[in-house]
C-alpha cells in the first residue's frame, strides 16, 4: 500500500484557472497520518471542521501527493444514488419514442430494439462507480455515450487508485449517509439493471474522504465506518500565539517575498476580529481563508511594504467583518 510521500510543513500546489486564487495546502502531522491510517484500515475519512479551515483542498493534495485520480461531489440537491451511477429515464423515453415515430419498432425484431432500450445503456457511472472500477466505468460510460471521463489535476492517474471527495455532506440531502452505507462498508454496490455489482478492484482501495461543517449530525451507523480527522485552528484567546504562527506559515507558503510585517500584522488583525466573533457569537467565524483573501488583497493594491501596513485596516473591514454589527 502507497503512503503519503509529504512530510510535516510539505507544500502541494495545486492546478488553478488563471483567474482564481493560487492554491497551496500544507500538510501537517495530524493530516499525513489520518490519511495513512484511512489507507490502511481501508475506510473513508471524515473531516470535521469550521468553514475556510482547509478540509476541501486536503482531499484534492492528497490525490496529487498520491499521484491518484481524483473525482469531486455534492452539492445541496445530491441524493445518495447520485455519488453511485444516474439512470438517464428522459433519454431512454425519448429513444423509445423516436423509434416508435419511425415505425422501428414495427419492422425489427423485438427483442433487439428491447436490447437497445435495456436499463443498461442509460446508466452513467458517477463518483464511487469511477473510484471502485475506472476501466469498467469507462467501458459503462461508453455503452451509454457518455465517454468522458472525470478530468485530472496534472500528474494522477487512476493507475495508482483514486480520491473522492464527498464535500459538506451534511448540505446533500438527508438520506445520503445512510444510503452509502453498503457502498463504504462493503465496498460494493448494485446498480439498477444490472446483476453483478460493481466492487473496488485492484491492490490500492479508493480514498474517501468526506467533508462537514458539522451542520447536522450524521447517522451513527455511518460514522462507524469512517475514521474522523477534526481540524481546528488554535484557540483565538488561550492559543493567540499559536494561532499567530500557524497563520504566518500559511501566508508564506502561499505568497513568496511577503513581508513579514504584513504576514504577523495580517494574522493579528485576524486574531483580534476572531476573538470578538466568538464572544458575540458570530458564526462563521474569520479564519484561514479569511486571513489569505487580506494579505492577497493588500499586496495587489499596494505596491510596497509601507503602502501595504498601511491598507491593512481598510480592507480589512471588508474581508474580516461580514456579521451585522461587526463593522461598529
Amino acid at each position: 500500500m502507497k503512503r503519503m510521500k509529504s512530510t510535516h510543513g510539505g507544500k502541494v500546489f495545486l492546478d488553478r484557472p488563471k483567474a482564481a486564487p493560487e492554491q497551496v495546502h500544507v500538510f501537517d502531522q495530524q493530516e499525513i497520518d489520518a490519511i495513512d491510517a484511512a489507507l490502511a484500515a481501508r475506510r473513508p475519512l471524515l473531516v470535521r471542521g469550521e468553514p475556510g479551515v482547509g478540509k476541501s483542498q486536503l482531499a484534492r493534495a492528497a490525490a496529487v501527493d498520491l499521484g491518484r485520480a481524483y473525482v469531486h461531489v455534492v452539492d445541496a440537491h445530491t441524493e445518495s444514488r447520485d455519488l453511485l451511477w444516474h439512470f438517464d429515464a428522459v433519454a431512454r423515453l425519448a429513444d423509445a419514442q423516436l423509434k416508435g415515430a419511425l415505425r422501428v419498432i414495427r419492422t425489427r425484431r423485438r427483442a433487439d430494439v428491447h436490447q437497445e432500450l435495456a436499463v443498461e445503456n442509460y446508466l452513467h457511472p458517477r463518483a464511487l462507480w469511477w473510484a471502485f472500477d475506472w476501466e469498467g466505468a469507462r467501458k459503462q460510460a461508453i455503452k451509454a455515450r457518455r465517454p468522458d471521463e472525470p478530468p485530472q489535476p496534472s500528474g494522477c492517474d487512476p493507475k495508482n487508485g483514486c480520491v473522492v471527495l464527498i464535500d459538506e455532506i451534511d448540505k446533500a440531502e438527508t438520506d445520503v449517509p445512510n444510503g452509502l452505507l453498503e457502498a463504504l462498508g462493503a465496498g460494493r454496490f448494485t446498480p439498477q439493471g444490472l446483476n453483478k455489482p460493481v466492487m473496488a478492484t485492484g491492490n490500492d482501495p479508493p480514498l474517501v474522504i468526506i467533508t462537514t461543517n458539522n451542520e447536522r449530525a450524521l447517522p451513527d451507523a455511518f460514522i462507524r465506518r469512517c475514521l474522523v480527522l477534526h481540524l481546528r485552528l488554535p484557540d483565538a484567546v488561550k492559543e493567540k500565539d499559536q494561532l499567530i504562527e500557524h497563520l504566518i506559515e500559511r501566508g508564506q507558503a502561499h505568497f513568496d517575498n511577503a513581508a513579514p510585517d504584513l504576514l504577523r500584522k495580517a494574522a493579528e488583525l485576524l486574531v483580534e476580529d476572531r476573538r470578538k466573533a466568538e464572544q458575540e457569537h458570530w458564526l462563521p467565524l474569520p479564519g484561514q481563508a479569511e486571513y489569505l483573501d487580506l494579505v492577497r488583497a493588500v499586496r495587489d493594491l499596494g505596491p510596497d511594504p509601507e503602502r501595504q501596513i498601511a491598507l491593512l485596516d481598510k480592507v480589512s473591514r471588508y474581508v474580516l467583518k461580514k456579521h451585522p454589527g461587526a463593522a461598529a
